[in-house]
């Protein structure tokens, strides 16, 4: 039988914090897990944005329990400020749900110098994950849940030009940040293990669903035709956002998920459906590259994880 969110426990005295929660798939994530009971923290680049959004969600949630909070995946002083107030309001964080992102944007930088896609998809939540996990520790079972994709497919990851100062093009550096996401998700959970800690990491993806995300890129480009084709994509193909955030909430809370399992759905080339274990390709599994990604990573953001 497939998992839909009636199956899902119940979830009240939990704390799920959700990066990009005001809109796609971090918004149907925290409408789902409020529903259920938790305690979602919305971390919001924008808060007013992030206010109108929670608002959204008491809509259909009238009980829901939302703390809007300003966090900017592409500062690294963002992720800082936002780990130090979370802090400061909770004492554990039961579910840390990566899910912000940008996808296949023109050559942009971040806040500290980084390609914007890496920057942002990867490596502000690579630093917030170190910041934030101590309270994750503080948790009798805590998850970290990656958001990756199809596109993990077509990435390689570049050392010798990570930020594509070089040469930049916007579709494979999308893929290198979504490659980057499983590669972390996967040495994050060996590292966990080594040191004895009981939180687990795991990676979800949502096929080819409909949100904002599509979008971004060709009205950046001021690019009609570029928005004309990811509007027929989302009309003709794509399934709905509810949809396609079930991985990453069956990846949250379903209680068989181990560490270092993907979720992704049933369907025909997991392109829609219910959640499921699915397989990543094998370059998301090579240990050697993601040491690297991981020891740069660290010299990049300037952030280690505490054993």
């Amino acid at each position: 039988m497939p998992w839909t969110l009636a199956d899902a426990l119940d979830q009240t005295g939990k704390v799920v914090v959700i990066t990009g929660a005001n809109s796609g798939l971090g918004l149907e994530s925290t409408r789902m897990l409020a529903s259920k009971g938790a305690t979602v923290v919305m971390g919001c680049r924008n808060t007013q944005k992030g206010d109108e959004a929670a608002a959204a969600v008491r809509a259909k949630v009238p009980k829901a329990s939302l703390e809007v909070m300003a966090l900017d995946l592409s500062s690294l002083a963002s992720t800082a400020a936002f780990a130090q107030a979370l802090a400061h309001r909770h004492p554990r964080v039961d579910v840390l749900m990566n899910n912000a992102g940008v996808m296949a944007l023109p050559y942009r930088k971040t806040a500290d110098g980084f390609e914007l896609q890496l920057g942002t998809n990867h490596l502000g939540h690579f630093a917030l994950t170190a910041q934030v996990l101590p309270l994750l520790e503080a948790a009798p079972a805590a998850r970290v849940v990656g958001v990756s994709s199809h596109a993990h497919r077509m990435g390689t990851i570049n050392f010798d030009d990570l930020h594509g100062e070089r040469a930049y093009s916007k579709w494979p550096a999308y893929g290198q940040s979504k490659l980057a996401n499983l590669l972390f998700t996967f040495e994050l959970e060996r590292w966990l293990r080594k040191h004895g800690k009981r939180t687990i990491s795991v990676v979800a993806h949502p096929g080819y669903s409909a949100t904002n995300l599509q979008g971004v890129g060709p009205k950046m480009e001021s690019s009609s035709l570029g928005a004309l084709f990811m509007n027929l994509g989302a009309a003709l193909v794509a399934q709905s956002a509810e949809m396609g955030a079930l991985p990453q909430v069956f990846a949250a809370i379903h209680p068989e998920i181990a560490g270092g399992q993907y979720v992704g759905p049933d369907g025909l080339f997991e392109m829609s459906g219910f959640p499921r274990i699915v397989s990543s390709n094998a370059a998301s599994r090579d240990e050697a590259v993601a040491a690297r990604l991981w020891q740069v990573s660290e010299q990049l953001t300037k952030v280690s994880f505490a054993a």
